[in-house]
C-alpha cells in the first residue's frame, strides 16, 4: 500500500537557517541532514535556494521579502476589487431610486 500522506508542518525562519546552515558547511549532505531532522529533501532543498535568492546569488526567484510584499499586495487587490463591487451596487441602487 502507499504512505500515508504526512501532515503540513511548518518551521520557523530561525530552523530553516540552521538546517540550510548545516547543509552549506557539506559536512552532511542534504538527504542526510533531511533524514537526521525527520524532513523531505524536497523542502530542505527550496530552504536552500530561497536562502541563495535572498543572498542575492539564487536563481533569479523572488526574495522573500518580495514574496512577503507580493502576498501583501495581492490581499489589498483583493480588498480593493471587493470595494468596487460594493460601489457599483450601491451607484446601481440609488440610480433606480432616484428614477
Amino acid at each position: 500500500m502507499g504512505k500515508k500522506p504526512r501532515r503540513r508542518r511548518s518551521f520557523t525562519a530561525e530552523f530553516k537557517a540552521e538546517i540550510v546552515e548545516l547543509c552549506q558547511r557539506g559536512d552532511r549532505s542534504v538527504g542526510q541532514v533531511a533524514r537526521d531532522f525527520d524532513l523531505t529533501e524536497t523542502a530542505v532543498r527550496e530552504w536552500i535556494r530561497q536562502a541563495e535568492r535572498d543572498a542575492g546569488t539564487g536563481d533569479g526567484g523572488l526574495t522573500s521579502d518580495e514574496r512577503n510584499e507580493l502576498a501583501q499586495l495581492r490581499r489589498e487587490n483583493r480588498r480593493l476589487k471587493e470595494d468596487v463591487e460594493i460601489l457599483k451596487r450601491a451607484t446601481a441602487f440609488f440610480a433606480k431610486e432616484t428614477r
